[in-house]
């Protein structure tokens, strides 16, 4: 075998990500989505293919490139899953008794389709689709217009429809709050119920599929009843309110009549991610607070019957809860973010504790559980960015994919190393670092600091979306130091909650005290340290420099730098005024003194601000500011750099280029700054 190199920005592009494996009802297969950059097209090719539990076989199963979503019928003989193939997404079954066989298109609505559920009897498959008024009073009178048959049509309709509003209606009237997301504006379409007969050769009214809701919100997801009669899903009910979504409740469909049932009768929390027991006994789901933001969210058990109280299963355990589901003997399983990991417990409903059942030093990303309670996840660890994992029920967890063996075996792969250390309020934090490839001890290194978002985010050594880059930095010649400073996840709700009303002043002390931990083990170059972070990370690197010189190069990215403004702007300004308790009317000064865009005038930092012309999460005034007032108040060098298309998902999915081209920028202004000598 070839001597191993460093790895590149390029190196990227050769990353195979493992999604949303599904375990097949006989316990003998995983359905999982395969995915690539495809930077030719802008875009990830995604198929589905299927592993064996036993290890013995993997196979492609698709090969459109635009598949995602597999989901087993209840019988095991077949798979539904969404395609993109013709234009729109839309459902499509393929039997897998018999390899070989056609895809056969479910769906026909004219915005697509998402979220398949079959029915326990296998007889219908409930799902979504976006409408609005006037598409829904079409379909209600039989004139529903068919959904474009390739990619080319779907395309011409856009097309169309943006040159008519262009030509006869141009303006855009918004009434409430968000009316942008992603990395577009809103429309008035919003995500509506739908059922629909899976046999095959039905004709007429048998064939259609039928929309059970219709109004102006979007639902969640549904899930059926263990009887069939039933879905459970949520959707604000309050349609009038700003950021709707924090005002979600359970409703339950009545599949025949389409009547619908609020479950709860609270309106000071917002409820979603209802899945019923097998039993039909309880209703597993997820409360949070309808404003505030730094609070563990509640995982409930909701009595179907009766008048009982739910019961909070996380009360003791204080973890944030990710994915869960029901093995159909009635065990439930869910992830549990912990200090920095993301494993797999079986729930003990009655004594409400927790059994851990996948765990170890890894990042579990979506897992699913067959009915005898075996697990399949996708995972991610210090060395390897992501495989598949299967955990057969008292056996041992094995890996079922070499998805990125080649890649790693060309690369080095540095170790991650953990701390533990004291922040100056005494509080214990924990923290990670990587040495640079070719380290020797006694010698000193540049520090590349790095900041995570949310600002409730959770880090740890197996974060699947900075695996790469924190490799590329070490590959780069610099020690990576990153930490879960209060405010974090995985702690419990007081350390989540302590970051509250005090964004930079608390993370910049526990950051800052890890920096020097870094710095008393004698491997760094004091006089050339770096910073970065994106989105709460792109906050913290501005506060940062905007309050110390210690660093002599700062990246920052798609951060929040006006608070006010921010608010303005942004999708969810309800996250300034819960997490600093005020409007921006009501004290203006609190939020411009938590604003690190108040701190700019005295950056003396080298800055790099790189931000997403169509983010509308952090929209991209946020660095126009930064950059503004670094350049005109200093004589610092400052420097903006702009993607078009892309939204506050850049470095994550952006366009696969668009990635390595950030990456290259962040690394290259390093460099100039902690590697002088390579540019004289």
């Amino acid at each position: 075998m070839s001597e191993k190199r460093p790895i590149t920005a390029e190196d990227l592009n050769r990353i195979i990500y493992i999604e949303d494996p599904q375990v097949s009802p006989d316990g003998k297969w995983i359905a999982y989505v395969h995915v690539t950059p495809n930077p030719g097209e802008k875009r990830y090719t995604s198929n589905i293919w299927l592993a064996a539990t036993d290890g013995t076989t993997l196979y492609q199963l698709t090969r459109g490139g635009k598949d995602t979503t597999p989901r087993w019928s209840p019988d095991g003989s077949a798979l539904a899953f969404v395609s993109t193939r013709n234009g729109v997404p839309q459902i499509f079954l393929l039997p897998v008794n018999a390899i070989g066989g056609e895809a056969r298109q479910l769906t026909s609505n004219k915005n697509g389709a998402a979220a398949p559920a079959w029915s326990p009897d296998g007889s219908m498959i409930a799902y979504l689709s976006s409408m609005n008024a006037e598409e829904r009073a079409k379909e209600d009178s039989g004139e529903a217009e068919e959904p474009p048959q390739d990619e080319l049509e779907s395309k011409y309709r856009k097309d169309r429809e943006a040159e008519t509003k262009k030509a006869f209606f141009d303006p855009m009237f918004i009434e409430r709050i968000p009316f942008r997301q992603g990395t577009s504006y809103m429309d008035d379409r919003r995500q509506q119920v739908y059922v629909i007969a899976t046999a095959e050769g039905l004709e007429g009214d048998a064939a259609k599929a039928r929309r059970l809701t219709s109004l102006a919100g979007s639902y969640t997801p549904p899930q059926w009843s263990p009887d069939g009669s039933t879905l459970y899903t949520s959707r604000p009910w309050d349609l009038e309110k700003d950021e709707s979504f924090r005002w979600g409740n359970i409703y339950s469909i009545d599949i025949t009549s389409g009547e619908e049932t609020r479950f709860l009768a609270d309106d000071e929390h917002s409820y979603y991610g209802a899945l019923p027991s097998p039993d039909g006994k309880w209703l597993a789901a997820i409360r949070s607070e309808s404003i505030i933001t730094d609070d563990v969210s509640r995982f409930l058990l909701i009595p179907l019957e009766g008048d009982g109280e739910p019961v909070v299963l996380n009360e003791t355990l204080d973890r944030s809860i990710g994915g869960y589901e029901w093995t159909d003997d009635g065990r439930l399983f869910a992830s549990v973010a912990d200090n920095g990991v993301v494993n797999v417990f079986e729930i003990d409903i009655e004594n409400t504790t927790f059994k851990p059942v996948v765990d170890g030093r890894m990042y579990v990303r979506d897992f699913s559980v067959s009915n005898d309670g075996s697990v399949a996840y996708s995972f991610s660890t210090p060395m390897n960015p992501n495989e598949l994992g299967y955990k057969a029920t008292n056996g041992e967890q094995v890996v079922l994919t070499e998805a990125n063996k080649k890649l790693l075996d060309e690369v080095f792969v540095q170790e991650t190393y953990g701390v533990r250390y004291a922040s100056p309020s005494g509080t214990e934090i924990q923290g990670w670092y990587i040495l640079p490839v070719g380290y020797e001890e006694g010698k000193e290194y540049p520090l590349a600091l790095n900041i995570h978002g949310g600002p409730h985010a959770m880090w740890g050594d197996s974060e699947r979306s900075m695996w790469h880059e924190w490799q590329f930095h070490a590959a780069r010649g610099y020690v990576v130091f990153y930490c879960n400073p209060r405010g974090s996840d995985g702690y419990g709700e007081s350390f989540l909650n302590a970051l509250h009303s005090d964004w930079g002043n608390i993370a910049m002390d526990d950051i800052m005290a890890g920096v020097d931990l870094m710095i008393e083990k004698g491997m760094i170059d004091v006089n050339h340290m770096a910073v970065t972070g994106g989105s709460y990370g792109g906050y913290m690197t501005a506060w940062i420099v905007g309050h110390t010189d210690r660093f002599v190069a700062a990246v920052s990215q798609r951060g929040v730098y006006n608070l006010t403004s921010f608010y303005g702007t942004s999708d969810v300004p309800v996250l300034i005024s819960a997490e600093f308790d005020a409007e921006p009317w009501e004290n203006p000064e609190k939020l411009w003194e938590h604003s690190p865009l108040a701190y700019a005038h005295n950056v003396t930092t080298p800055l790099l601000i790189i931000h997403s012309e169509n983010d509308f999460r952090v929209p991209i005034e946020q660095g126009e500011q930064l950059f503004a007032w670094v350049r005109r108040a200093t004589n610092t060098p400052v420097k903006l750099v702009r993607y078009p298309r892309e939204g506050h998902e850049l470095s994550r999915s952006g366009e696969p280029n668009h990635r390595i081209s950030r990456l290259t920028q962040m690394v290259n202004w390093f460099d100039t700054y902690c590697f002088p000598e390579k540019f004289d």
